[in-house]
């Protein structure tokens, strides 16, 4: 939440500045220590709810008349208990059974649904299917080598045992002007190709072996990945048909659903969607630039959408040397709640590591598919907008193709009414989705937070982690709108009225030029070192912000201060790195020995694979690349951290002295 103490009204809100939002984060892996969550079964009968709104049964609801009734805590309906359900209360009001109830103890459960919650897919283990572009410019990078290394280790361990859940399927194919299908049944000698030329038309040509088990026919199936860089050795094809695969692969998973993983090295100006170079220098930083960062047309958004209905999720890895137009192939992922990952000028040597790192996480952390969510509020609120990758039909669920541990969603939150602040405000989120392992389940997390008229409370319960989280998904958002120039602006415009707020309402005796402290976690320092970081990430020439940033900062759910604060660790001489090495030297020395050690817990800590790459000052040309991000130096046109902050010192002296009274409202907070 961006602040754990509400404010009453919308007007205390608006005296405040802070946008008020949720992110998230529905399957988040557990911490260590963490309690497992538990499923609850009702069998046919389905978990009770509210009859008025619908919410479930959740810790937060009021048992009444010895047990027979419950108040919602979100629309506050008095229901009635079924038989099977009643239990006496205690003589402080709780039920006698709350110890065996983890729906009444845990905010976070997940029920088991009867048949009425499954839809018309079949309920079975998540299906894998890995389509690799085999053009020319994949045979030259060495990308397609590196891929083939990749799926290997993220289907099998070192012991040949599968890494995937029980009973998950995976598929093969590969493509350039046409579209390779393999037989992978367990018993053939070796991997039956059959090749579709009809792309226009495209079709699958098989049913039994198309989808097979990793176990059973590993052999044949690491057989053909090895020898597919000789297979394709010679291929001069340039043009791979990207829109063809996707609609083959949707026909193939239209009843089951599951995940598909594209690998494509070029723009696709040939077959189904084919786009055209559409890249103007130009364009940047004028009020035109916001066309570069929509679809160029509908096809691969319609596209999306029809595999949203297929409970197909897609993730891109793109390879381009040129412009390959991510803002339209990228509506596959986003719409269908994938990643896209980006290895512009993909050199084997430099990008394999990372890219084999990048399909084992990818493929081994939890998932979901065939997902709807819908999050509630209790009264006085009302869920206004959602941000992140998902496609919706209507105002209130999502829709989405799958989803993993990593993704998280962002909810603006508004008022609809006076809020109680003798009561607090719920939340509840319910996730209904398809487990990886084949099981129908709805997750459901509550949450419920104090209520205050005082502003100096809003402020100190400020959660400046979560507020940035909340303005960068809006930024993102915003960029399809307007100049990126704009919604840098915008943002820092954004952080003077919050810190200007504070100054005026809470701290007005603070001497001038100090903004007083915010919150415990210093937030006057907080809030403008993350929105300076931001800049970073929203580069003027739109690159990042379409390669990662929209792809990337729309679904993230951790502590966004790990992505934009990086920690820089100094480290004695490594005298053992030799010109050009860019790796770790594997050797028994302290120095290498407690690197390789924080290497492997900081690449913990990640979403994505995390490379730990040696740069030596003053030596080695990816230092450019290495001062680039470093946040708080003068970069991308934009000043360091240093001329920053008093810049924004003096932006609130201004507000205060010009606009004493005077309450903003912004694109965050409409």
């Amino acid at each position: 939440m961006t602040t754990y103490n509400l404010p009453t009204t919308e007007e205390l809100l608006a005296a405040s500045q802070l946008p008020m939002g949720l992110i998230i984060q529905p399957l988040a892996q557990l911490r260590p220590g963490e309690i497992p969550i538990e499923t609850v079964d009702f069998g046919d009968a389905g978990p009770p709810r509210c009859r008025r709104c619908n919410a479930y049964i959740n810790p937060h609801m009021i048992f009444t008349s010895g047990g027979r009734r419950f108040v919602c805590n979100m629309c506050l309906f008095e229901n009635e208990v079924e038989p099977m359900y009643f239990c006496n209360l205690d003589m402080n009001g709780r039920r006698c059974d709350l110890d065996q109830r983890p729906e009444l103890r845990s905010g976070t459960v997940e029920f088991a649904v009867p048949k009425e919650y499954w839809g018309d897919k079949t309920l079975t283990a998540a299906a894998y299917v890995f389509a690799i572009d085999v053009s020319w410019n994949s045979i030259q990078s060495g990308m397609l080598q590196q891929c083939v290394e990749g799926i290997k280790h993220a289907i099998w361990d070192e012991e040949g045992r599968s890494r995937l859940v029980p009973g998950a399927e995976i598929a093969i194919l590969t493509y350039d002007r046409n579209v390779h299908f393999y037989n992978l049944s367990f018993g053939l000698e070796q991997a039956q190709m059959m090749v579709v030329p009809d792309i226009a038309d495209v079709f699958v040509p098989l049913g039994d072996g198309f989808l097979v088990n990793p176990e059973t026919s590993q052999a044949i199936v690491e057989a053909m990945l090895d020898m597919l860089p000789q297979l394709f050795a010679e291929n001069k094809t340039a043009e791979p048909v990207i829109g063809a695969v996707v609609q083959a692969v949707r026909l193939a998973l239209e009843k089951r659903g599951g995940k598909l993983i594209l690998f494509q090295t070029a723009l696709p100006t040939f077959g189904p969607g084919a786009l055209r170079f559409r890249d103007d220098s130009a364009l940047y930083g004028t009020e035109k630039e916001k066309q570069l960062y929509a679809p160029q047309d509908d096809f691969f958004k319609d596209l999306a959408e029809t595999c949203v209905e297929s409970a197909l999720s897609i993730d891109l890895f793109l390879f381009p040397n040129a412009y390959v137009d991510v803002a339209t192939l990228g509506c596959l992922s986003s719409i269908t709640g994938g990643d896209t990952y980006m290895f512009m000028n993909f050199n084997a040597a430099r990008d394999g590591l990372k890219l084999q790192g990048d399909i084992g996480r990818l493929v081994n952390r939890p998932f979901g598919y065939n997902g709807l969510m819908r999050v509630r509020c209790s009264n006085g609120l009302r869920i206004a907008e959602h941000f992140g990758n998902f496609h919706m039909k209507n105002s209130t669920d999502l829709e989405l193709a799958g989803l993993d541990s990593e993704k998280a969603f962002g909810v603006l939150v508004k008022h609809d009414g006076k809020l109680d602040d003798r009561t607090e405000a719920s939340f509840q989120v319910a996730l209904l989705y398809t487990t990886m392992d084949g099981h129908r389940r709805v997750r459901v997390h509550n949450y419920s937070t104090p209520v205050t008229t005082l502003l100096g409370n809003v402020f100190r319960w400020a959660d400046m982690d979560t507020t940035i989280n909340f303005l960068s998904k809006g930024a993102i958002a915003q960029a399809l709108s307007k100049p990126l120039n704009e919604v840098r602006e915008a943002l820092t415009d954004k952080c003077v009225r919050i810190l200007t707020a504070y100054r005026r309402n809470c701290a007005s005796s603070t001497a001038p030029g100090q903004v007083g402290d915010m919150n415990p976690s210093n937030g006057k320092v907080t809030l403008p070192s993350l929105v300076r970081a931001s800049y970073a990430r929203l580069a003027p020439d739109g690159a990042y912000l379409l390669e990662n940033g929209q792809k990337m900062f729309l679904w993230l759910g951790r502590e966004i201060s790990e992505q934009f604060l990086q920690n820089v660790f100094g480290v004695s001489t490594l005298e053992e790195i030799s010109p050009g090495q860019r790796q770790l030297p594997e050797i028994d020395t302290v120095t290498s020995n407690q690197l390789r050690v924080l290497r492997s817990y900081m690449q913990s800590l990640r979403a994505r694979f995390l490379e730990l790459i040696v740069v030596r000052q003053g030596l080695d040309q990816v230092e450019i690349e290495f001062s680039a991000l470093l946040v708080e130096d003068k970069n991308n046109d934009a000043m360091s951290y240093v001329d920053y902050l008093p810049t924004i010192h003096r932006m609130i002296q201004t507000e205060i002295t010009t606009r004493p009274h005077e309450v903003h409202t912004s694109i965050w907070s409409r």
